[in-house]
């Protein structure tokens, strides 16, 4: 038995996919920085959603879209020309980073916060001041998420500078300078929205670096912690002159400004480090510690 072939049923080569390689927008973030950044803007995302359902009493859903490095000037050209741009100060840099939101859904999510009607769509129109508090008391809560989420990778401090409605105004960054942008979809009821942020690229860190001076930091603890250092309890000191030093005499009192109900001070190398009441250990005096007091 015999079976012809014809030539539309012969097998054909897959042609693999080719991808194109754009020399005026290299790859400036490694494989595993750029995957560290995305874990990072995934828990952002959580936290952000968490945020929502508290402060708006609605059940909220914000979902990575994409982690991508671009130019400001794209990333600008690419958002609506009516648009909420919160401009974030990162660290020392004359650039600033972004948190873009769609005005509309930030006017929703304000008028959720006040108890407004959620079905009634909010008219894209600058902010109230009462508006712009409120607005702002949340995006200083995302701006903390942010910074946690980040971590390491952020070199530097995030802190909010102002904000624009318009995304040709806002010039946060020069057109030509690569930023990291990371796409959001946000769901809160029945509306969908898009957001996004962008951070200068010389504002991030090395992961390998940071992890590196957090391992150097946690061997200077080590050597650290054996070192012996001098630990006392002790009363609120007394100012006295070199007079009342001098008339001393046996059986002599000194009037102490410590009063009964106050903690004594625990303090170690002369430094006062917490507040503790007098105890016993067995047969030992002791202390308990019932304070602690915060080093700048």
């Amino acid at each position: 038995m015999t079976v012809q072939v014809s030539g539309d049923a012969t097998a054909r080569t897959a042609t693999p996919a080719i991808e194109v390689y754009d020399f005026q927008r290299p790859t400036t973030l490694g494989r595993e920085k750029m995957r560290a950044l995305a874990l990072a803007f995934d828990n952002f995302s959580r936290q952000w959603a968490t945020q929502l359902t508290a402060m708006t009493h609605a059940v909220a859903h914000v979902e990575v879209e994409s982690v991508d490095v671009e130019r400001y000037g794209e990333y600008a050209d690419a958002l609506p020309d009516q648009t909420t741009m919160v401009i974030l100060r990162v660290a020392e840099l004359s650039s600033r980073a972004v948190l873009q939101l769609g005005q509309d859904v930030a006017l929703g999510w304000v008028g959720r916060m006040l108890g407004g009607d959620a079905s009634i769509p909010a008219p894209a129109r600058p902010f109230t001041p009462i508006e712009s508090a409120i607005l702002g008391r949340l995006i200083g809560y995302l701006l903390e998420d942010l910074a946690y989420s980040l971590g390491a990778l952020l070199d530097g401090t995030l802190g909010l500078d102002n904000i624009q409605f318009s995304s040709q105004m806002a010039q946060a960054a020069r057109t030509g300078q690569f930023m990291l942008v990371a796409r959001f979809v946000v769901a809160i009821g029945d509306a969908i929205s898009p957001a996004t942020v962008a951070i200068p690229l010389e504002g991030l860190a090395d992961p390998s670096a940071a992890t590196s001076r957090s391992a150097g930091i946690d061997r200077t603890r080590v050597q650290l912690a054996p070192v012996p250092v001098s630990f006392s309890l002790r009363l609120r000191p007394a100012t006295v002159g070199p007079a009342d030093i001098l008339g001393l005499a046996e059986g002599e009192l000194i009037r102490l400004p410590h009063p009964q109900h106050r903690p004594l001070d625990v303090a170690v190398d002369g430094v006062t480090v917490a507040g503790a009441a007098v105890g016993a250990n067995g047969s030992r005096l002791a202390c308990v510690i019932v304070s602690l007091e915060e080093q700048s």
